[in-house]
């Protein structure tokens, strides 16, 4: 008997779109979680090679948090509770905003092969469970997701490489996920030192997860690379030009980026755009 809430075979990829416009917090975390459990007892089919088209605005989100640009989002001390809060809802943000990028890596892309879109699909699950877990404890300081505004930094490179799989597995995750692995040893001390060991505790479970999205990132920019003839490191230098994407800035958390699948050359190059080597 099927219990999922798709039809039987359901399409991966379309279920994916149909996700991605899910303006509901709740529905979409829920949906996520159904789509893992659906593919993974084998209930969901994949059509790699369909071109698809959203018939309606993405990703949908809820009305709430206000979108700011990145410097009008309001910095709050740590010692106060409202802080803390504020930076719990800073971080569930940028998983809300994961899930979604996910969601797009699966849908939009036609014709990787399937352990493309299974990877992408763990994303999705784990993104979701972080979200619910910042969630959690933003309620339990007397907040929720929307109380504070919010910029959408993320979202805007997501839509500035949606026409080239090769630029968005070489800017999303490879740029601005990495960037979560050198803030997160920061973060954390930050959390920890205000006395929220629970938040920390998440930070360290989210930390495990990003090095493992980072590198299916690295993975996947590495088969672009491959199969297009082109060499990956002049070939990110220029996608970061062309798409005027964020500089980097340090320290930078080095055991997690080789964790995470980046190349010695590649570190350097990072360290030397520092002036650090």
């Amino acid at each position: 008997m099927n219990h999922s809430p798709f039809p039987a075979q359901a399409d991966l990829r379309r279920a994916a779109l149909h996700c991605l416009c899910e303006a509901e917090v709740a529905a979409k975390v829920a949906v996520v979680g159904a789509m893992a459990t659906a593919w993974e007892c084998g209930a969901m089919a994949l059509d790699s090679q369909c071109e698809l088209h959203a018939a309606s605005s993405i990703p949908g989100r809820p009305p709430q948090p206000l979108l700011v640009p990145p410097r009008e989002v309001r910095h709050r001390s740590m010692a106060t509770v409202e802080g803390r809060a504020a930076m719990i809802h800073a971080l569930a943000h940028i998983e809300f905003n994961a899930i979604n990028l996910a969601l797009d890596a699966i849908w939009r892309f036609a014709g990787m092969p399937r352990d493309y879109y299974a990877d992408w699909l763990r994303v999705a699950k784990e993104e979701a469970y972080h979200f619910s877990l910042l969630a959690t404890h933003l309620q339990s300081l007397g907040f929720a997701y929307g109380d504070f505004s919010a910029h959408n930094s993320l979202w805007e490179l997501t839509e500035k490489t949606s026409h080239d799989i090769l630029a968005r597995m070489a800017l999303v995750p490879r740029l601005m996920e990495a960037r979560g692995l050198d803030a997160s040893p920061r973060t954390r001390a930050k959390l920890a030192q205000a006395g929220d060991e629970e938040a920390a505790a998440i930070i360290d479970i989210i930390l495990r997860d990003e090095i493992g999205h980072v590198a299916i990132g690295n993975r996947w920019y590495g088969w672009l690379c491959q199969a297009r003839g082109l060499e990956p490191l002049p070939t990110f230098a220029a996608l970061v030009v062309q798409h005027q994407a964020p500089l980097l800035r340090g320290p930078f958390n080095m055991e997690a980026r080789r964790a995470a699948g980046f190349s010695e050359p590649e570190l350097q190059a990072l360290l030397q755009q520092m002036g650090q080597a």
